[in-house]
């Protein structure tokens, strides 16, 4: 798991990078906001899931990963249909937005299984 946490705080860091680069004006300070705080809820939340107080609240916490998760490739995808400039980065960025989601529903998966069968 400790990759994942490398993983997760890189990707805040990268959005940020990302977002220093865009146009500022009304419209894009908006998706600048929003994917900062979206792409940095991804990894506070995956550190806080590493030390959950319960299974619940690891289950808990992960969803969280998933909803912020899935709201960045959000705005990953309307920024690549808006913005005129070299979108690798961002294209990179939602790859790796979307591997974060994909292993994140996957460890609630996994982690859900776990507590059903311990209930059982």
């Amino acid at each position: 798991m400790q990759d994942l946490k490398l993983r997760t705080k890189r990707f805040t860091i990268d959005c940020w990078n990302l977002c220093a680069l865009l146009p500022k004006s009304r419209e894009y300070n908006n998706l600048v906001f929003q994917l900062l705080k979206s792409s940095s809820s991804v990894g506070a939340n995956w550190r806080a899931s590493q030390r959950p107080k319960s299974d619940a609240d690891f289950i808990n916490k992960l969803k969280i990963v998933e909803e912020e998760a899935d709201e960045s490739c959000f705005w990953l995808e309307i920024l690549l249909e808006i913005w005129d400039g070299d979108k690798g980065e961002a294209q990179r960025l939602w790859k790796e937005g979307d591997e974060i989601l994909r292993i994140t529903v996957a460890s609630i998966n996994t982690a859900k299984a776990k507590l059903k069968k311990g209930k059982s």
